[in-house]
């Protein structure tokens, strides 16, 4: 667990890091281009890499040292912040760069994502499953805790060159951490010397679907990606449209305030049973709160049901996390989270290439003063410009709560808890 922590904390600060990256990197395509549609091209070439890489990261983390696939997926993502640095500093200030060094970023954080996925396993045991993933969650709501506040600051004073130098500083420590705890850890050595990646790439496959539990529990988490793309793609130009980027930041830093409440109840608790009812449960509240989230322009309403809306995420996260990890070998686990990783994020990548152009040619229309539901919805949530994201948000929100529903009746998410035996009866 000692090893664990050590990873866990340099992927704190590298997850402060690539936080505070994102968030200038929204406002920053939003106040060249003033439109929503590029913020989510920005949003969405951040993830298209990634995914595409996480089978081929998958892959190498099961055969291969898993410590030195995070220190390679570290180190060579920094390359993509360095780009957008330089096309900054020599005069380059479109957006076109910053979107492509946003995805040669993403597309070596593919190789660390399995990697890091499959060391939780290695590190912990089935007991402390639920602990470690809390903490994980704690990690991963820094981005949103911490970075936003930060980076807000920052660019109030200078620009997104600053937290570009600051993000690849952390990406330092990271590794250095990660290379420490290398340290008296056996490398895992390739299953075969006759290495066939298509061969890989179909356990991979056959490890979730093979198993109808898991796989019914992907394609949830496929939906919940989908949703939650929206609220993290759209809150940046909703809220700009009538506060400034300060204000932004600090807001969603406050509301992020849900996240490390939910991780740190679920350390404290340490979840033993019940993590199916617990995720539905979860994700028809998210669906709730994000449709509230939508209905007003009172900053501090938007901070409350954000910060119940991020509470509930932990939950789900956590939730899905051990009923998989309970339920896939070892030895697999890297293929396997590779491939979820891919179906799971083509939710986000459905939606990212969706919600911007929805936002600005569908929804902004129909909440303009003149737009067609000026005189019946708008007379409730308002009109002008953001108000359309807001309509998009509440609808968002409904779809999700009544999906989580109707999973919640599946059969194979109500078996999802069954011990060892069932598992391998339910593949014969």
């Amino acid at each position: 667990m000692r090893k664990f922590m050590i990873i866990w904390m340099g992927e704190l600060i590298s997850t402060i890091g690539s936080g505070m990256t994102a968030f200038a990197v929204s406002i920053y395509v939003y106040q060249l281009t003033g439109s929503a549609t590029w913020v989510s091209i920005a949003a969405l070439l951040a993830y298209v890499p990634t995914i595409l890489m996480n089978p081929v990261g998958g892959i190498l983390a099961d055969r291969y040292d898993r410590r030195v696939m995070m220190i390679c997926g570290d180190t060579f993502s920094a390359l993509g912040l360095l780009f957008i640095l330089i096309c900054i500093q020599s005069g380059n200030t479109g957006a076109l760069p910053v979107v492509i060094g946003v995805a040669i970023s993403s597309f070596f954080i593919g190789i660390l994502e399995p990697a890091y996925k499959a060391t939780v396993t290695d590190f912990v045991t089935e007991a402390d499953y639920a602990k470690a993933s809390s903490l994980v969650q704690i990690a991963g709501s820094s981005k949103y805790l911490i970075s936003p506040a930060i980076a807000g600051i920052i660019l109030s004073v200078a620009d997104i060159r600053v937290i570009l130098i600051i993000d690849i500083a952390t990406i330092l420590v990271t590794v250095l951490a990660t290379a420490s705890v290398r340290k008296g850890i056996n490398e895992v050595k390739p299953i075969n010397e006759n290495f066939n990646f298509f061969k890989e790439f179909h356990i991979g496959i056959k490890s979730i679907t093979g198993d109808k539990v898991v796989f019914s529990l992907v394609v949830l988490m496929f939906f919940m990606c989908f949703f939650v793309a929206f609220i993290q793609t759209l809150m940046t130009p909703m809220i700009l449209a009538f506060a400034d980027s300060r204000t932004l930041g600090i807001m969603e830093s406050i509301s992020a305030v849900g996240m490390l409440i939910g991780s740190i109840v679920i350390g404290i608790i340490n979840i033993k049973k019940g993590f199916s009812r617990i995720l539905i449960i979860s994700l028809i509240a998210a669906g709730v709160f994000m449709s509230m989230a939508g209905t007003t322009t009172n900053i501090w309403l938007i901070m409350t049901y954000c910060i119940m809306f991020f509470s509930t995420l932990p939950f789900v996260n956590t939730c899905a996390d051990v009923l998989i990890r309970s339920r896939i070998p070892n030895d697999v686990q890297g293929r396997a989270w590779g491939m979820i990783s891919v179906i799971t994020q083509a939710g986000y990548v459905v939606a990212y290439a969706i919600c911007g152009v929805s936002a600005d040619y569908i929804f902004r229309p129909m909440l303009m003063q003149d737009g067609i539901f000026a005189g019946t919805v708008g007379r409730i949530i308002g009109t002008g410009e953001g108000r359309g994201i807001g309509f998009m948000f509440i609808v968002a929100g409904i779809m999700m709560s009544l999906l989580a529903l109707a999973f919640g009746f599946n059969k194979n998410l109500r078996r999802m808890e069954g011990n060892k035996n069932e598992l391998v009866n339910s593949k014969k």
